[in-house]
């Protein structure tokens, strides 16, 4: 009997450091002995970079565009401690939808039963969190994923960002989607912003994977073109993300989220705004407002 290989998708919204965690989780599941692939599914094709010494690798679409039928092998490439990195691609500027890199891509790799041939592990999909058009949600809708997780800050967008995932992963999950892990909470400096993120959590009926704090170590290894798990694996930050990836591996069941409406998200934001206004002289004291 074949085993079960875990799919799973992380989204999060352009900047808030979901490529970022998601290599750094593949890094480390590599480090415990799995076999995994990461599935960049951003247009920017830039998730696996730290993965391969900064290098961008040749897309899917890209590929396709050069030529009509491709060979999985010729879109896979061996990154760090033999991770398996794809970067599905976009279309070309101004034309056609983002998503379809992702929707190619995964059909490919499913017709030429790659997961399998490669005897993998893990799949983590890295899905850009502004889910503005069906490509981006493929990896919900079709259950393709297993489990998502969602990266977000105390941020007001990046929570805006995640709620809305939360409301795609509730309509798609009678038929068959994808369902919720977790919050991974990033950028995560100050108390304060841990009580929001704490408190989207438990309204949204969820849980935090993790809390990942903003670490020079991480700028310092993406300069190196690396995750902090290659340049720095001894680091506190590479220790959190050690830890993240264990929870993941050890995750079994997801479920559905309970997103807030628009309204009450808005009176939530606020009713947070008018505490953080009572705490600004400690906030401006602190001299970090990240993640606010």
């Amino acid at each position: 009997m074949a085993k079960k290989i875990k799919q799973i998708a992380i989204y999060g919204k352009g900047g808030i450091g979901k490529s970022t965690t998601t290599s750094n989780i593949s890094a480390a599941l590599s480090k415990l002995g799995y076999k995994v692939m990461q599935f960049g599914c951003d247009p920017k094709s830039d998730s696996t970079n730290t993965l391969r010494n900064g290098e961008y690798i040749p897309t899917v679409l890209d590929t396709l565009r050069e030529k009509s039928t491709i060979k999985a092998s010729e879109v896979l490439f061996e990154g760090y401690n033999g991770i398996y990195c794809v970067e599905a691609g976009g279309p070309a500027p101004g034309v056609g939808c983002a998503g379809r890199g992702i929707i190619t891509a995964v059909q490919l790799f499913k017709q030429q039963h790659v997961f399998e041939d490669l005897n993998i592990d893990f799949v983590i999909y890295d899905v850009l969190g502004d889910v503005v058009c069906g490509g981006f949600a493929v990896p919900i809708r079709e259950g393709i994923a297993e489990h998502v997780f969602t990266v977000s800050s105390a941020d007001f967008m990046s929570v805006y960002a995640s709620n809305n995932l939360f409301r795609g992963i509730q309509k798609y999950s009678n038929a068959g989607g994808a369902l919720l892990g977790g919050v991974i909470a990033n950028s995560i400096n100050q108390p304060y912003s841990k009580d929001i993120i704490d408190d989207f959590a438990a309204r949204t009926n969820t849980q935090i994977m993790q809390y990942v704090p903003r670490s020079v170590t991480v700028t310092q290894s993406e300069l190196q073109g690396k995750t902090t798990i290659e340049a720095a694996p001894e680091s506190a930050q590479a220790k959190i993300y050690t830890e993240l990836a264990i929870r993941i591996a050890e995750h079994e069941k997801s479920a559905i989220p309970s997103p807030m409406g628009v309204t009450e998200l808005r009176e939530w934001a606020a009713s947070w705004g008018n505490q953080l206004l009572q705490l600004e002289s400690g906030v401006v004291l602190g001299g970090n407002q990240a993640g606010i």
